[in-house]
């Protein structure tokens, strides 16, 4: 069977899983169709917006310790950072990113110093006072602890030095040059500043009452995850008040009620799920909703835990390769999906082409060297083995894929769907074979390739280490003197060269296999207007500027 004829069986017999997923069962259905029904009655007010993600519940409200992308929605509208992109978009040249904590910044000419000059006058919600020099040492120094948790610990590991230089400026030392440090570390969410005076008042508590700068302040965190978070406009917000007066939070982990939620209008918004087929659906139900999609998206990748047999073996990591037809799965997840494959976005800096990608490394989907590779390995006859994924559509729907393609070169993989919050929790202490992760980066090349593969980013079995989840550098050598070689070039072409080689070895070692990316998807009601046009970015972008017809 050619590799196209493979590709449409398997996106047509997905469809099916996902219209099933979508209704599943009569009493399923009925019983989602009464949520929207109950909460017909109870219309979005036209002061609120309402957003909807699909997943269990809120993990935690403290950005250090982050690792659920649904929360973080609510971490940037209650936080501010010190520099960040326009709405909308990456900001790719230094000249593009907008101020907001700081007013300016500088760097310096060896890329290793950076001087940022606070706004005055900025004053952290519910009385805790004006934010200052101290609070952004304490904040960077907090993120950085390797205490933390949280999913960008990594991003602070090339910080030598935060120290204050009066009370509005803050200079930051760099162990080596980063001419991007702004678009990394300095714009990402968990680099938002933080109040020292109330996370030390309270404590861990922070994550469930946390107190920030930003646009919205934190009203409520209900235990019922349908009713979720709500947040309420800060009046004096340096950026002028909100174009709404309340942002509500809501987590509704099932599609169809999810759904429904969105076509009753008890929502405004809901993350859209990047599952084959769905998309057209809704389109058909609701031909004028709005479908906002931040491209390139999150880059979905399968990590080997080559501390499991016989993932160990390079030569059935290479099997994996050859009998995965990444193709034949970016047509399937059309339109949100596109094939890659390095670990840096198509269109980003860093990223390769298929040109640039030597013909052995490509790994053209071929089962029957799938099938030789494993007799090579000692499975003549293939093996079975255990592996996890999530729930949410875009885990499961890969996954699925992956699944068959590998059950016919002889691999069965006994998978378990688990809720996106405990699968997360899970992977991060080490627990899965084959663990996935679905991340958006900024365009700053050395940024995925640290966070997945370097050494310091290894996965911990006690949840403390990062999501090189397949120990890569540690069990067999790495690429951490490449990216420190990379690190060590302020010029920003030789860097992108030395990325380039970073990425070729990474293929051929095969740590894991960058699937696709995936764009994010919000659906959105008409009579939401966001003030700008979605064209790029995180998986989550402001709504102060929104409202609502």
């Amino acid at each position: 069977m050619t590799a196209q004829a493979l590709g449409t069986d398997i996106k047509e017999d997905v469809m099916v899983l996902t219209r099933r997923s979508f209704m599943a069962t009569t009493a399923s259905a009925v019983a989602a169709a009464g949520y929207a029904s109950q909460a017909g009655a109870q219309q979005a007010p036209s002061d609120t917006i309402r957003i909807a993600f699909a997943a269990r519940g809120n993990r935690t409200l403290d950005p250090a310790a982050s690792i659920q992308g649904a929360d973080n929605w609510s971490i940037t509208h209650i936080h501010d950072v010190l520099v960040t992109s326009p709405p909308g978009t990456f900001a790719t040249k230094p000249e593009e990113f907008v101020p907001q904590l700081a007013k300016s910044w500088t760097m310096s000419p060896d890329a290793k110093t950076w001087t940022f000059q606070l706004r005055e006058g900025v004053q952290f919600h519910k009385g805790y006072g004006e934010m200052t020099s101290e609070d952004v040492v304490f904040s960077l120094q907090r993120a950085g602890d390797p205490k933390a948790g949280g999913g960008n610990r990594a991003l602070f590991d090339n910080i030598a030095e935060v120290k204050a230089n009066g009370k509005y400026s803050v200079v930051v030392s760099l162990k080596t040059p980063d001419p991007l440090f702004i678009g990394g570390t300095i714009q990402d969410y968990s680099c938002v500043i933080l109040s020292k005076k109330a996370v030390t008042e309270k404590g861990e508590n922070i994550g469930r009452d946390p107190i920030g700068t930003g646009p919205y302040e934190f009203v409520s965190l209900d235990p019922d995850p349908s009713k979720g978070i709500m947040m309420t406009a800060n009046a004096t917000w340096w950026g002028g008040k909100a174009a709404t007066k309340n942002l509500h939070v809501m987590y509704i982990l099932d599609t169809t009620a999810r759904t429904l939620a969105l076509l009753s209008g008890t929502v405004h918004m809901i993350e859209g799920v990047r599952a084959p087929g769905w998309t057209q659906s809704i389109q058909q139900k609701n031909p004028s909703l709005q479908f906002d999609v931040a491209a390139p998206g999150s880059l979905f990748t399968m990590h080997f835990n080559m501390s499991r047999k016989p993932l160990d073996d390079i030569r059935v990591r290479r099997a994996f390769a050859h009998a995965i037809d990444r193709d034949a799965i970016a047509k399937a997840m059309a339109p949100i999906s596109r094939r890659t494959w390095g670990l840096n976005a198509p269109g980003f800096p860093g990223g390769l082409t298929t040109e640039q990608v030597p013909a052995e490394l490509r790994y053209a989907f071929d089962p029957a060297k799938a099938k030789a590779l494993l007799a090579e390995a000692g499975f003549p006859n293939g093996f079975a083995m255990e592996a996890y994924t999530s729930q949410r559509e875009d885990y499961k729907s890969v996954m699925l894929i992956v699944q068959e393609l590998m059950r016919k070169v002889g691999v069965t993989i006994n998978m378990q769907v688990i809720d996106h919050t405990t699968f997360h929790a899970n992977n991060r202490k080490d627990m899965n074979t084959l663990p996935q992760n679905s991340s958006a980066y900024p365009p700053v090349p050395a940024l995925p390739l640290g966070d997945n593969l370097a050494k310091s980013s290894e996965v911990k079995a006690d949840g403390s280490g990062g999501t090189n989840y397949s120990h890569y550098g540690v069990l067999i050598p790495g690429i951490d003197q490449i990216l420190d070689e990379a690190g060590n070039e302020p010029d920003f072409n030789k860097r992108l060269a030395i990325i380039q080689r970073a990425e070729k070895k990474v293929m051929e070692d095969l740590p894991l296999i960058p699937i696709s990316t995936n764009g994010y998807l919000i659906v959105r009601d008409p009579k939401v207007k966001l003030g700008y046009e979605v064209k790029g970015g995180y998986a989550f972008w402001p709504l102060y500027k929104a409202t609502i017809a």
